[in-house]
């Protein structure tokens, strides 16, 4: 299912800091209508059960300074929403917690909403690592993740251009394994399950672990 959102009305305001696109009125329509046809989320799903040991291998960070280029046609974000919802990201594929993002080139008045912006991104992952007893290895596991408009509750169907425009970022940077990436962007179009990343990725067993130094 999807909206064409015509060409000549722009997208307009997006709330300081809000970590969601703006998207036309009649997009949000269509979004709001898959969501009342989806069923319920179960927030038990989302819990992480405890790892079998035979589960844990030995990790350590490795670090990373990416920067890419968003541009949106049919979803603008402020330069604070968009440091936002690409930090959701990184943590929630398994970056260490100090990531860092920066966002600029969005235009004035200040901190409005903006077509393209250049992102730059200084955070952490995990590689598997052979030596146990080196220097900053942590305990991890291959963990099932997923970035769909559904899930984490902080995506959405308007966030397709941007997990298209970070697949590089994400599929260069972090140890993913079974992997599958999927985008299906429409210009001034928000489509319904547009872009899905699937797969299992290495995460730090201790979620404070993400805080360790390295």
């Amino acid at each position: 299912m999807s909206v064409e959102l015509e060409p000549r009305f722009s997208v307009s305001t997006v709330m300081r800091r809000a970590v969601r696109p703006w998207i036309s009125f009649w997009g949000a329509v269509a979004v709001l209508g898959g969501l009342a046809c989806a069923p319920p989320s179960n927030s038990a799903a989302a819990d992480s059960p405890a790892v079998p040991p035979a589960d844990i291998v030995n990790g350590s960070w490795q670090h990373h300074q990416v920067t890419f280029n968003y541009f949106g046609i049919t979803s603008l974000y402020t330069c604070d929403g968009l440091e936002d919802q690409v930090r959701q990201i990184l943590l929630h594929l398994g970056a260490r917690n100090d990531a860092k993002v920066y966002a600029s080139g969005c235009p004035g008045p200040y901190n409005a909403p903006s077509r393209t912006a250049w992102v730059k991104a200084d955070f952490y992952t995990l590689v598997p690592a052979a030596d146990a007893a080196g220097s900053g290895t942590v305990k991890a596991n291959w963990t099932a993740v997923e970035v769909t408009p559904r899930r984490p509750t902080y995506m959405g169907d308007g966030d397709c251009e941007l997990v298209q425009a970070m697949k590089d970022l994400i599929m260069k940077n972090f140890s993913l394994r079974n992997v599958e990436y999927r985008t299906s962007c429409v210009p001034y179009e928000v489509s319904l399950d547009a872009y899905a990343v699937k797969g299992q990725a290495l995460k730090a067993v201790t979620p404070n672990l993400n805080a360790a130094k390295g």
